[in-house]
C-alpha cells in the first residue's frame, strides 16, 4: 500500500492532518517577527577615545597604535580601522561572521584594560566600546525643539530621561545625542588683563579647581552622637564662580569676573542639530548587529507618550528616518504581490482543467503547502523580510505543479471512461516517482547556496529554506490530499456539468498550439543534426552572454530616506561651515521631494568641523519622483554652493562593512610608508574624477590641507628663563584647548567648568603673545614670545588607518546605470596604468569588498547546482547518460534569463543569479516529464525511441505548459516590480520568466532530439535480477 491509497481509504485523517497544519502554520505566522532582511550576525565594535585639543597625529601615535596593537590579539577580527581627527580617535573592529558579538566585547573589554597603562595620562575619560556598526544609519531619529526653552534644558531631558530610558530596550546599541548643549560654565580669560595683575591662566586654572573641591570631609564622632561634616557646597551658576577670589595684588582681592568673562554656556560649543531649519537636540538610535529594526522602532514608539507626558508641554517631539516604515511597505506589497501570484495561478489552472471542482483541488494545496512553511520558519526562527517572502511568492509557481501533475493524470484516466477512484489509486502510482524526483531535484537545486561564503551565504539561505521547505510540503500534499480529494470529488466521465465557454475557446487555440508542436517536433526528429548545432549554438551564446552581461552587487533599495554628507575646505572655522551647512540644508528641504531633514555639525561619528550630514526624509512614493531622479535633482541644487562638496547615499537595509563612508562603495589604499600614499591615492582620485560617465560622488577620508599654527620653542632660551617644555605645552592646553578644570556635581548629572582664553584672543597666531608662563628661578612671568616663535605650516586634520598602517579609503557612488562589475574594472585599469608601486596594498571595502570576494562564487554556485542535480538524477535513473539529457535544455534557459535582463536594463546581480539558480531547477522538471514517460514506454510497451520520446512529448505537452505556464505567472508580479521594495525582487521574476518564456520553446524541440542521440549510450535501468538468484 503506498501513501497515496492509504489517504484515499482514511479521508478524516488526511482531512484532519491538512487542517492541522494550515492551523500551525497561520499561528507562526501572526508570530514571525518582521524585518527588512533576513537576520545575520555582523559583529562590529566601535571604540571611541577623546582627548580634547589633541592633534590628529598626536591622537593616531598615542591613542590609536597602543589600541590597535592590542585589538590585534584578538582572534576573529577581520579588519581594525581607525579615524583620528582633532581630540578624538574612533576604531572600528569588524570581526568574521562567525564570532559571537557577546564574547568578542569581552575580548575587547580585556585588550583596554591592557592597553590602558599605555595611553596619555591627560587622557581623563578611558576608552568606551559599543557593539554597534557606525555605518549604519540610525533605526529611527527622535528631534526635540522648543519655543520657549533653552537647549540646555532641552538636553537635560534628552540625556537624563529619554537617551537611559532608550538605551536599556533590547536591541538599542547607543542612543547618540546630536547638537548636544550640555550645560557648563564656561570661564573666558582676557590674557593681558592676567599680565597686568602678575597672573598666569595655570594660576587661574588652580584657583577654580582648589575653591570647587567636592572631597569627603569625614565625621564628628562623640560620646553620644554622630555628625557627618559638610562643607560648603559647590558652585553651580556662573554668577557664583564670577565672585571667587582668585588671588591677591596689593591687599586687594582679585576676583575671577575683574579677568575673565564667566558665562552659562554649554560643554560642545562645535555641535548643531536643526530640524527642518529649527535648532534642537536630535537623538539618533542605532540597533544593534544582530537586532530586529522594526521591534526596536516599535518600541522606541511605545515610549514616546510617556516622555511627552513627563517633559514640558512646551518640548515638541518629531521622529524622522523610521526604518520600519519602508519595511512595513515592503511587507505589505509583497504580501499583496503574494494574493496576486495565487490569482494568477488559480486562473491559469482553471483554464486547463475546465472544470471548478478540479480547479480547486490543486487550488487547496496552496495554501496548505505555504502556510505549512510558515510554521517551519517560525520554528527555524527565521522572520517575514523581504528575501524569505520573495521565496514564498516565487514557491507559488511551483508549489502547485506537483498538485497539477498528479491531478492532470488522474483527468487523463477518466477521461479514457475509468472510475475516479481507481484513476485516483492508479494516476497517483504512475505519477509518484516522478513527483519524487522533481521535487528532490528542485530543492536539490539550492543546495549550493547553503555553502556561498560570506554575507551572502547568509542572506540568501533563508531564501533557500522557505522554497525548499514549500517544495518539499507541495510534494506531500500532492500524494496525500489532492488523489484523496480526487477520488471524492471528480465527476465520472460524461457526468461533467456544461464546460464554460472562456474553457472551450482556450481549448481551441491550445489545440492550435499543440498541432503546431507536433509539426515543429517531427521536423526536429527528422534533422537531428541542425537541432543538435542549434543546441551547441545557444551553449555558446549563454557562455558569452553570461561574460558580456554587467555584474553589480545588490540591487540599490528606495527606502525613501537619504543620507547627505557635506564636506567643506579642511581649515574652514566652525562659524563658516554652519553657515554652509545651512545653505545647503535650505536647499534640500525646499525641493518637492523633500518631507523632512535634520541636518548635524559635529557630534557622534563625525570627522572634523569641517564635515556636516543631514539625515532626510522623502514624501511617500506616489508624491515623489523615483529615488535615481531624486539624487540627480539634489545634486544638481546643490552643485551651486561654492566652498561646499555635498555627497548623497540612499540608506539601504543591508549594510556591509563597518566604516564611515561619505559615498557607497570604498577602494582602499594601504602603506607603510606613509609620504606615498597620499600622493597616489590623488592620482586615482583624478582619474575617477575625469570619468563621471562611471563614477560620482568621489571622494577621500583624506585631509591634509588643514591650517597649523606651529610653535618652535627655543629650549635654551626657555631652560635660562627656569620654563620647561610641559610648562609652555600646560599654559597652551589651558588657553586654547578648552580646559575642563572642575566638575559641577549634581543629583541628575555632572557638569564641567571650562577654562579657555576668550574668543577674541583666540583667532590668529599673533594672539599667541598673549601667553605668559611663570619662570622657575624667580617667580617673574616670561612672554611665551621671548622663549619660541611662531609660524603656520599645512598638515593634517585627519589620520586614518587600517591593518595598524596608514591608509587612504576612496569611496564612490555610481552613475545611474553603471554596473559595479564595470567600476571595478575600470579601478584595476587605473592601478595597471599609474604603477603603483608594490609597497601599495589595494583593497576594497564594504559592500566593493563582497562584490570582488562573491564574483567567483556566482559562476561556482551555478555550477555545483547542476553538478548536485547531475548526480541526484544519475541516482534516480540509474544512469550515466538520462541526467545529460535532463540538463541539455539549460543553456536555453540562461540565455532567456539573460536576454531578459540585457532588455529591461537590469545587472546581473545575486538575485537575479539566484533566478537563473532557479531556472535550472525547472527547466529540468520539465525534462524529467517528458523522459519518465519516454522510459516507461520503451520498457514496457516495447515502443522504439523515437516512437517513445514522440508520444512522451505529445502526451506531456499539456502539463507541461501548465507547469510552466504557472511557473511564469507566478513570477510575473515580482518581475513587474510593483510597489515598496520592488527594486530588490525584480531582477529574480524578469530572471525567471524570460528563462522559462524562451526555454519553453528550446526545451521541448532540444530535449527530444538529445534523448535519442543519447539512448544507444544510455543503458537500462536498475538491473533485473532473475527469481532463481534471489533464492536462497
Amino acid at each position: 500500500m503506498n501513501i497515496s491509497e492509504l489517504c484515499i481509504r482514511r479521508p478524516v485523517m488526511t482531512v484532519l492532518l491538512s487542517l492541522a497544519t494550515v492551523a500551525a502554520g497561520t499561528v507562526a505566522y501572526l508570530n514571525i517577527p518582521v524585518a527588512a532582511l533576513p537576520s545575520f550576525n555582523t559583529p562590529v565594535i566601535q571604540v571611541s577615545a577623546s582627548l580634547p585639543g589633541a592633534s590628529p597625529e598626536n591622537m593616531a601615535s598615542a591613542v590609536a597604535l597602543p589600541l590597535e596593537k592590542e585589538f590585534s590579539t584578538i582572534d576573529g577580527i577581520k579588519v581594525i580601522s581607525s579615524t583620528n581627527t582633532l581630540g578624538s580617535t574612533n576604531v572600528t573592529l569588524e570581526f568574521n561572521n562567525n564570532r559571537d558579538i557577546d564574547k568578542a566585547a569581552v575580548d575587547v573589554q580585556a585588550a583596554l584594560l591592557r592597553a590602558q597603562r599605555r595611553l596619555p595620562i591627560e587622557m581623563t575619560n578611558p576608552p568606551s566600546y559599543r557593539k554597534v556598526n557606525p555605518a549604519d544609519a540610525p533605526v529611527l531619529i527622535m528631534t526635540m525643539t522648543s519655543p520657549s526653552m533653552d537647549l540646555s534644558q532641552i538636553n537635560d531631558y534628552a540625556e537624563n530621561l529619554i537617551s537611559p530610558t532608550l538605551s536599556t530596550i533590547d536591541g538599542v546599541a547607543q542612543v547618540l545625542v546630536y547638537g548636544q548643549k550640555r550645560y557648563a560654565v564656561r570661564v573666558q580669560v582676557n590674557p593681558t588683563v592676567l599680565a597686568a595683575k602678575n597672573l598666569t591662566i595655570d594660576d587661574v586654572a588652580k584657583a577654580i579647581n582648589n575653591a570647587n573641591s567636592n572631597t569627603p570631609v569625614g565625621v564628628l564622632d562623640g560620646p553620644r552622637q554622630l555628625l557627618t561634616i559638610y562643607a560648603n557646597e559647590q558652585l553651580v551658576k556662573a554668577s557664583e564662580y564670577a565672585n571667587l577670589v582668585i588671588a591677591q595684588r596689593n591687599g586687594l582681592p582679585v576676583r575671577l569676573k575683574d579677568v575673565a568673562l564667566v558665562e552659562e554656556s554649554y560643554e560642545s560649543v562645535k555641535t548643531v542639530a536643526a530640524y527642518n531649519g529649527e535648532r534642537s537636540i536630535a537623538l539618533a538610535i542605532l540597533r544593534q548587529p544582530t537586532a530586529n529594526s522594526v521591534e526596536v522602532v516599535d518600541a522606541v514608539r511605545k515610549m514616546v507618550p510617556k516622555f511627552e507626558a513627563q517633559m514640558p508641554a512646551s518640548i515638541n517631539v518629531n521622529l524622522l528616518i523610521d526604518r520600519s516604515k519602508s519595511i512595513r511597505e515592503a511587507i505589505f506589497d509583497v504580501n499583496l504581490t503574494l494574493l496576486l501570484t495565487i490569482g494568477l495561478v488559480v486562473m491559469v489552472i482553471f483554464l486547463f482543467l475546465k472544470r471548478a471542482a478540479a480547479t480547486i483541488i490543486p487550488a487547496l494545496s496552496l495554501p496548505i503547502s505555504l502556510i505549512g512553511a510558515f510554521s517551519i520558519m517560525y520554528w527555524m526562527g527565521y522572520s517575514l523580510d523581504n528575501i524569505s517572502l520573495l521565496g514564498i511568492t516565487i514557491a507559488v509557481g511551483l508549489v502547485v505543479d506537483d498538485a497539477i501533475v498528479v491531478l492532470e493524470n488522474i483527468m487523463r484516466h477518466i477521461e479514457k471512461g475509468m472510475h475516479p477512484l481507481k484513476a485516483s489509486l492508479l494516476g497517483s502510482r504512475e505519477v509518484s516517482f516522478t513527483i519524487f524526483s522533481i521535487s528532490i531535484s528542485l530543492v536539490a537545486v539550492f543546495i549550493p547556496i547553503f555553502f556561498l561564503p560570506g554575507p551572502l551565504g547568509l542572506l540568501f539561505r533563508e531564501f533557500a529554506v522557505v522554497v525548499s521547505l514549500s517544495i518539499l510540503v507541495s510534494a506531500v500534499v500532492s500524494l496525500t490530499l489532492v488523489p484523496m480529494l480526487c477520488s471524492r470529488f471528480l465527476p465520472k466521465h460524461g457526468q461533467e456539468g456544461k464546460e464554460p465557454q472562456i474553457t472551450i475557446k482556450f481549448e481551441h487555440y491550445f489545440n492550435k498550439v499543440l498541432a503546431a508542436y507536433e509539426k515543429a517536433l517531427d521536423w526536429a526528429l527528422a534533422n537531428q543534426k541542425k537541432v543538435l548545432q542549434g543546441a551547441l549554438a545557444t551553449f555558446v551564446i549563454t557562455i558569452a552572454l553570461f561574460i558580456v552581461s554587467p555584474k553589480g552587487f545588490f540591487p540599490e533599495e528606495d527606502t525613501g530616506q537619504i543620507f547627505v554628507t557635506t564636506e567643506a575646505a579642511d581649515d574652514i572655522s566652525f562659524a563658516a561651515m554652519v553657515e554652509l551647512q545651512n545653505k545647503a540644508a535650505e536647499i534640500v528641504r525646499n525641493n518637492e521631494n523633500i518631507e523632512a531633514l535634520v541636518s548635524i555639525i559635529g557630534g557622534g561619528a563625525s570627522s572634523g568641523t569641517n564635515t556636516g550630514r543631514m539625515f532626510v526624509n522623502l514624501k511617500s512614493r506616489d508624491e515623489r519622483a523615483p529615488m535615481k531622479k531624486v539624487l540627480e535633482s539634489l545634486r544638481k541644487d546643490l552643485r551651486n554652493i561654492p566652498g561646499l562638496a555635498v555627497y548623497l547615499r540612499p540608506i539601504q537595509n543591508l549594510q556591509l562593512g563597518g566604516k564611515v563612508t561619505k559615498s557607497r562603495y570604498q577602494f582602499i589604499l594601504q602603506s607603510v610608508g606613509f609620504e606615498g600614499i597620499n600622493e597616489w591615492s590623488t592620482k586615482v582620485t583624478e582619474k575617477m574624477r575625469a570619468e563621471p560617465g562611471i563614477f560620482r560622488d568621489v571622494t577621500t577620508d583624506s585631509q591634509l590641507k588643514g591650517l597649523q599654527a606651529q610653535i618652535d620653542i627655543d629650549r635654551e632660551k626657555a631652560a635660562s628663563a627656569g620654563v620647561t617644555v610641559a610648562d609652555i605645552r600646560n599654559a597652551l592646553y589651558s588657553a586654547y584647548g578648552e580646559r575642563q578644570v572642575s566638575t559641577i556635581y549634581t543629583s541628575v548629572n555632572t557638569y564641567q567648568v571650562i577654562l579657555q582664553a576668550a574668543n577674541e584672543y583666540k583667532q590668529y597666531e599673533s594672539d599667541l603673545n598673549g601667553i605668559y608662563v611663570r619662570g622657575r628661578t624667580n617667580d617673574k612671568l616670561v612672554p611665551l614670545s621671548s622663549i619660541a616663535s611662531f609660524r603656520r605650516t599645512i598638515g593634517p586634520t585627519a589620520v586614518n588607518h587600517q591593518g595598524q598602517v596608514p591608509a587612504v579609503t576612496i569611496s564612490f557612488n555610481l552613475a545611474p546605470d553603471v554596473a559595479l562589475g564595470d567600476a571595478t574594472k575600470k579601478l584595476e585599469q587605473y592601478v595597471k596604468e599609474l604603477q603603483l608601486p608594490p609597497s601599495i596594498i589595494t583593497s576594497y571595502g564594504g559592500d566593493a569588498a563582497v562584490f570582488q570576494s562573491g564574483q567567483s562564487s556566482q559562476i561556482i554556485l551555478l555550477l555545483a547546482a547542476v553538478l548536485v542535480i547531475y548526480v541526484l538524477l544519475g541516482v534516480l535513473y540509474e544512469s550515466y547518460i538520462h541526467p545529460l539529457t535532463i540538463l541539455a535544455g539549460l543553456p536555453s534557459a540562461a540565455i532567456g534569463a539573460l536576454i531578459f535582463l540585457r532588455v529591461f536594463d537590469l545587472e546581473l546581480t545575486i538575485i537575479a543569479t539566484i533566478g537563473i539558480l532557479l531556472l535550472i531547477g525547472l527547466v529540468k522538471k520539465n525534462a524529467i516529464l517528458m523522459i519518465d514517460f519516454a522510459l516507461d514506454a520503451q520498457r514496457h510497451q516495447n515502443m522504439s525511441p523515437r516512437e517513445a520520446i514522440r508520444s512522451a512529448c505529445l502526451l506531456r505537452f499539456r502539463p507541461i505548459s501548465m507547469t510552466t505556464l504557472t511557473a511564469v505567472v507566478g513570477a510575473l508580479p515580482i518581475a513587474l516590480g510593483l510597489g515598496a521594495g520592488a527594486e530588490l525582487r525584480q531582477p529574480l521574476g524578469i530572471a525567471v520568466v524570460g528563462g522559462l518564456i524562451v526555454s519553453q520553446f528550446v526545451t521541448l524541440i532540444i530535449t527530444p532530439v538529445i534523448y535519442l542521440y543519447l539512448d544507444k549510450y544510455s543503458g537500462t535501468g536498475p538491473m533485473e535480477i532473475p527469481a532463481e538468484m534471489l533464492k536462497d
